[in-house]
């Protein structure tokens, strides 16, 4: 068997590509490879293009790891963005909470200022994204006192014409009603089989006592959907269930626009029907 003269290359098994031949010099100038020590030699006059790099060569791997779940993050909200056509003016408006609560009120206040019908399904659509990013209503709510606190206006958005809304104040009720609609998405999306939208984040979207006063509400709604077909319930049925939960139940308005609500967040994560 032919002796091995000079030091040893370590190679992965499978790494060997096309051999040339090795210079006679070229051993000594391994040494300065990718900024490391690499450890490189010949081999019966031939030599391997993948030297094994040792320890000399450090890397940071606490900076890595943050790089790469920046890097998950980013990518996720941006997968979220275009499969639910967030109407955002890019992506940094999902890159912090503050950004998120601003985007989702200015979603609310759109449907309150212009309607519902595709208002209602953008801000669906918002908290959809909120949901699958991992914010919490408290948090949100918390991040909506904050600018009400502040007096910081918030411009509203782009009309259909292309100009833009006038900047509004954020009051008390309307981050009480905003919040209350948001949990109604996040309730909606749990009584939905499950995994209908990945959330990124073991917290609860939302607290006991609001998981028990609008459960009820939400599953009749989603039972309606999938088990019978149904794009509307008696509101009479949901005042009902309102009472039995709270002791008490809200107008009959109120109540058909939080059954819409309900209705929209199915129709966005889990359409059933075909587009007309």
């Amino acid at each position: 068997m032919p002796a091995l003269h000079g030091p040893v290359l370590f190679v992965r098994p499978g790494a060997y590509q096309e051999l040339k031949p090795f210079p006679k010099n070229a051993a000594g100038s391994c040494s300065n490879l990718l900024g490391g020590n690499a450890v490189c030699s010949s081999v019966e006059g031939h030599h391997v293009q993948k030297p094994h790099i040792v320890s000399s060569f450090r890397v940071n791997f606490t900076r890595v790891s943050h790089y790469l779940q920046r890097s998950l993050n980013e990518r996720t909200a941006r997968h979220w963005l275009h499969r639910f056509h967030v109407n955002a003016s890019s992506d940094e408006d999902f890159r912090s909470s503050r950004n998120i609560a601003t985007s989702l009120f200015k979603q609310y206040k759109n449907v309150i200022d212009r309607g519902g019908g595709d208002n209602i399904k953008g801000f669906v659509s918002a908290g959809v994204q909120a949901y699958a990013l991992g914010c919490t209503e408290e948090g949100l709510r918390k991040e909506l006192l904050d600018i009400k606190d502040s007096g910081v206006k918030i411009e509203g958005l782009r009309s259909y014409g292309g100009g833009t809304s006038l900047s509004f104040k954020v009051s008390s009720f309307e981050v009480k009603e905003c919040i209350l609609w948001l949990s109604i998405v996040f309730i909606t999306i749990l009584c939905t089989p499950q995994p209908t939208v990945i959330r990124w984040s073991t917290t609860p979207p939302v607290s006991a006592d609001v998981l028990h006063q609008w459960k009820g509400f939400c599953a009749l709604i989603a039972n309606a959907y999938y088990t019978k077909g149904m794009a509307w319930l008696p509101v009479k049925t949901l005042q009902l269930e309102q009472m039995a939960v709270t002791g008490s139940s809200e107008e009959p308005s109120v109540v058909a626009s939080r059954m819409q609500l309900v209705f929209s967040t199915l129709e966005v994560v889990s359409p059933q029907w075909p587009r007309v």
